[in-house]
């Protein structure tokens, strides 16, 4: 009985080693990962862009729409103004954090 229980308890160990031996360094990998995150960010940085480019003509297609309408637009050319620049800083940032 206590040799059973020497062989259970041991089984974890063996499990561990034998997983331990074909796991490598994992330098390949961490090239492959940080090739594709150069590659996503400089098309997130490009999506920035282009998001940043839509949100102002949507937001210059909302203010003309109001204008014409007799709406006061005071408050919202600075708000689509400055959500259109948050959009290209986030862009801009996020490259310039990941090292891009």
């Amino acid at each position: 009985m206590e040799s059973l229980w020497v062989i259970l308890a041991g089984m974890p160990v063996q499990v561990l080693l034998i997983l331990q031996a074909g796991a490598g360094n994992g330098i390949a990998e961490l090239q492959q990962a940080e090739s594709f995150l150069h590659g996503s960010f400089f098309s997130f940085r490009d999506l920035s862009f282009v998001l940043a480019g839509l949100i102002a003509i949507a937001g210059a297609v909302s203010v003309y729409h109001k204008w014409q309408m007799g709406k006061d637009v005071s408050m919202d050319v600075p708000a689509w103004f400055f959500s259109s620049l948050f959009v290209l800083v986030l862009g801009l940032m996020v490259a310039g954090f990941f090292g891009l």
